[in-house]
Parts: structure tokens; sequence; C-alpha cells
């Protein structure tokens, strides 16, 4: 009986201590910016005196392809992290105090936060060098 008063108290505790914040009204002004540049032009224009204008090598040569794939690797390998830190706390929510159960959970969330580590490690790097070795050869 005790331990279900506790479960129900903490359970309305829980309840209020994350959605009392949501009963607070939040006033948000929005300001208008006049921005100017590349900002708003896009990935593939150049900015010029007169506005945005269609750049002439946009979308060609080999690093822009690179820099696509890099992406698209980045975002599946980002996807994934993302699920596996799920499938880790889920691991280690249920794992019920068993030692062994534990260990794998927090592996499991260690080794997807390394990997979304070397992924972002792995986009900088490849931006660095490819953003270097364009400027050499133009």
């Amino acid at each position: 009986m005790i331990t279900k008063l506790k479960r129900i108290v903490l359970t309305l505790a829980a309840i209020f201590a994350l959605g009392a914040p949501t009963l607070i009204p939040i006033a948000v002004h929005a300001e208008a910016l006049d921005i100017k540049g590349s900002l708003n032009c896009g990935a593939d224009v150049e900015v010029d005196k007169t506005g945005c204008a269609p750049s002439a090598t946009a979308g060609t040569g080999l690093s822009d392809l690179i820099k696509k794939i890099i992406n698209i690797f980045s975002v599946i390998v980002g996807v994934i992290a993302v699920v596996m830190i799920i499938v880790g706390g889920l691991k280690y929510i249920t794992s019920g105090g068993d030692s062994s159960n534990v260990s794998g959970a927090k592996n499991t969330i260690i080794y997807a936060i390394v990997g979304l580590i070397i992924v972002a490690l792995a986009q900088f790097i490849v931006h660095f060098v490819l953003s270097n070795t364009s400027s050499i050869q133009g």
C-alpha cells in the first residue's frame, strides 16, 4: 500500500514538474531583420552588389559531390546514433539493476555519442580539406 502511494505521489510530482513550465505564458516579440549577403541567397549562389546571382560553378566539380556524399552520410549516421542513444536509454531503464545489462546499456550510449563526435569531426575535416584544396587550385 505504501509503495503504491509512493508511486502515485512520484508520478504526480513528475507530471507537475514537467507540465508546470507549459502553464507559464511567455511573451515573444518578433523583430524584422534586414539580412544582406549570402545568408538569404542559398548555398549555390554568389552575392554581388545587385543581389543573389547563380554561381558559375554551382553544383559542379568533385568537391561538391564529395560534400553532398559526406552530408548525406552524416545525416544517416546522426539518425542512427540518436536511435541508438534512445535504445541504450531504454535498455538502461529496463535493466532492473542487473550489472551486466546496465554496463551494456552504458556502452551503447557511450559508443553512440563517440560515433556522433567522430561524424562531426569528419565533417569538419572534409570541409577544411576541400576548402583549402579548392582555394589552392583556383
